[in-house]
Formats: structure tokens, sequence, C-alpha cells
């Protein structure tokens, strides 16, 4: 396995995360135990799991992905062999099971973490993440952003800073990160750190073949202020793993079960899908290793959070760090690029 250094810290991260939020869903308590029992065994020691998972979000599953991570921290007593990353859910009608408030108050923030601890079975989560902005602004799908002078919300970020400074001075959390956020967010947190315990060091963000729209603006903050991206759904929602192709739709995949979930299955998606599966079949790899091995390859990634409902998908995904793509592949991964540029927002 390869390892970066987490931005502004000492700690060694595995170049593959393991995404866990299929589990309490797709997934049984006992396949996630399997699949982390593999992937530690692997060499992959990032977990990455989220208060509200598994998705799609419910009041019926909300903190299930981290009670079965809990109990199997109580089981193989493996917590110290764990980079622990989770998240406090953001506003909106799909969080508002959790709190009747989800505004990032001190409060708030405050019983977030306590439950996340208790379900967790830890004393301590090395990232905590912001899941969204409080702000309205284009996340999830939205290309374009749209002003509304109707957002009730005002800048706040000395306070949640303050907020999530209180508990890494309690040793609840150690590090702390965003998600989902644009680069005048990503600035205006930076701009507001009063000391390097309240730097934002990640963002985890959407970014695959289908989607490069991060390296528009955050990229280069990545490089100029240190922080990591976290990249999710390296796969397009398993998109790239070419398992949708031909207008196939196999019976338990997200995209069958979730119809909701159609944030990478337009047509240009699809048709970019196509170009890359031939360059991949041109090249002697899979799909899945061409469109994970891009990603990998990118330097302003940290970690390269994979998510698997099969052992075989799983075994797939953590392999993918092995495979280096050549000057002449990437090229041609940018030509595609440039003819059918970020499919899925």
């Amino acid at each position: 396995m390869d390892y970066n250094i987490l931005p502004n810290t000492d700690i060694k991260v595995s170049k593959i995360c393991l995404g866990t939020m299929t589990w309490g869903n797709q997934n049984t308590e006992a396949e996630g135990h399997e699949q982390m029992d593999y992937a530690l065994d692997q060499g992959v020691n990032f977990f990455d799991v989220a208060e509200l998972y598994p998705v799609p979000a419910n009041a019926e599953t909300q903190g299930e992905t981290e009670r079965i991570i809990g109990t199997w921290f109580k089981k193989t007593a493996n917590r110290d062999k764990i980079i622990l990353a989770t998240k406090v859910a953001g506003p909106g009608d799909y969080t508002k099971h959790i709190r009747k408030d989800l505004s990032y108050k001190k409060a708030h923030i405050d019983e977030a973490i306590d439950k996340s601890l208790k379900r967790l079975q830890t004393d301590y989560i090395d990232l905590y993440q912001l899941h969204w902005p409080e702000r309205k602004t284009n996340t999830f799908g939205m290309r374009s952003f749209r002003y509304d002078p109707n957002d009730a919300w005002e800048e706040n970020f000395e306070a949640v800073l303050d907020a999530l400074h209180d508990n890494i001075k309690a040793g609840k959390i150690r590090h702390i990160g965003l998600s989902n956020e644009n680069p005048w967010g990503i600035m205006r947190f930076l701009q507001a750190s009063k000391s390097p315990a309240t730097k934002m060091i990640t963002v985890q963000n959407p970014y695959s073949l289908l989607n490069r729209l991060f390296e528009i603006g955050s990229s280069e903050i990545c490089h100029r202020e240190n922080i990591g991206l976290l990249a999710y759904s390296p796969l397009g929602f398993g998109v790239l793993s070419g398992k949708y192709r031909n207008g196939q739709m196999p019976a338990n995949s997200r995209l069958a079960l979730f119809e909701r979930l159609a944030r990478y299955s337009g047509k240009n998606s699809f048709e970019a899908t196509e170009r890359y599966a031939a360059l991949a079949e041109e090249v002697g790899l899979s799909l899945t290793d061409l469109s994970l091995a891009f990603v990998n390859d990118r330097s302003f990634v940290s970690s390269n959070i994979i998510g698997a409902t099969t052992m075989d998908q799983l075994k797939e995904n953590i392999a993918s760090h092995k495979v280096k793509l050549s000057k002449e592949t990437l090229k041609a991964i940018d030509e595609i690029n440039e003819d059918i540029p970020n499919p899925a927002p």
C-alpha cells in the first residue's frame, strides 16, 4: 500500500480510504466487519464515515454505519490501527430527522460529536468534517452557483472553528476538515483560522473521470495552502466500473435500488464512460483500474475513498493502488475530458 501524510500533521494514511456508506443498508454488519478485516490486512488504515450514514438516509437507519464500525473496534481492539474520519450533517430536508436544528452552532456540533463517539465506541476521532456548507451554494450535482438573496445564513466561520477547537482541546477530535465545499468556502475557513489547530487540513469532494470540477479552482488551493483532497465517488456510483454499460442494470446495484441517485447516469456520463472503457481496453486495464488509478495519480489527492458492496469489488478497488498510468494514457484521458468535460457535476 502507498501512504501519504495528511497535511499539517504527522498522520500517515493509506492512498486508498475505505468508504462505508452502504453498511447498514446495502451491506450487513457482518459484511462491514469482513470489509474492514480485509482492508486492514491489505494496508488500508483510513476509514471514512458520517453520522448521516448509511445512504440513502432515513430516520430508521441513521447512525447505523458508525455503530457497525464501533462493534468492529470492540471485537478486534484495532482502534489504534485506524485513522478514523467522520462528519457532522448539515441542514436540509435530507437530514431533518437527525436534529431539529442542523446549523453548525456549538451545541449541535458538540451533540453530534458525542453521539458519534458513543456509536463508534471510541473516545476520539482523528478527522472531523463538516459534511456540507450551511449556506446555499452549488453542491451535490448543481453545476452553477445561484445566488439566493433570501438565504438566512450569516457568516460564522470563526464561530464554527471555535466550536471545533473546543472539542480538539477536550481531546474528542484531533483535526478538522471540510466536505462538499467550494473554493470560496475553503478560503474563508482558512482566513478565519486563528492557529494551526483550527486549520482545515482536508476537503472531501467528488472527483473522478466524470467530474473533474475540483481542478478548476480548488486543486490550486490544495497545493498553495497545503490541504489534501479526499476524493469520493471515484467510480461515479459504480458507473465507471462498467456495470451499467449497454443498458445493463444489475438487480442489487445502487442505481437500481435508489432511483434518486442519478447524479452520474446522464447521457453524457454514459457516452464518456464508453470512451474511457475503450481506452482502458486499449491499454490492457479494466475500466475500474483506469478510473481509480487516475484519481490515485493526482498530486493534490491525499486519499481515494472507495466503496464496495461485494468482496470482489473491494479487492479490485484496493488493488488499484498498484496501477500506474503512462504519460500517453493520461494524455488520452485529458483528450476525452476536453471532448466531454465533467458530465456529472
